[in-house]
């Protein structure tokens, strides 16, 4: 069985805040918050990926930057590669999402992260400009 790889975008605005994102589904997920992003398709590029999974999930171009860390490990056969994002154009809107909200340094942690990324966030605060 071949590894899935799931792209995520950490989309950091001036001032470092990070958009976070919502679980509209799956039920085990709903309501759970995560940096938005999806699945490569077979053949894809990985950074092609996380703008295409932000255009169609935000409906915002982004500027692809550095990569956070190696593999995170979402589950048996699911691996997610992060990297940092900054927007290019358009207003991030919750299209597949149940909200969207952009947290600053002193909020990072005031809505309740998916297990998958709260790593990842903690990981992020470190490398933001404080």
């Amino acid at each position: 069985m071949s590894t899935v790889v799931v792209v995520a975008a950490v989309i950091v605005a001036p001032g470092g805040r990070v958009l976070a994102a919502q679980r509209a589904e799956p039920a085990a997920l709903a309501g759970g918050w995560e940096f938005p992003g999806g699945k490569v398709d077979p053949g894809e590029d990985e950074r092609a990926a996380l703008v295409r999974e932000c255009r169609e999930e935000l409906g915002v171009e982004i500027a692809v930057g550095e990569r956070v860390g190696g593999e995170w490990t979402l589950s048996p056969g699911y691996v997610m590669r992060v990297w940092l994002c900054s927007l290019a154009s358009g207003v991030p809107e919750a299209k597949e999402h149940l909200a969207l909200r952009w947290l600053g340094p002193g909020d990072y942690y005031d809505v309740e992260w998916l297990d998958a990324d709260l790593p990842i966030m903690k990981t992020v605060e470190n490398l933001l400009p404080r």
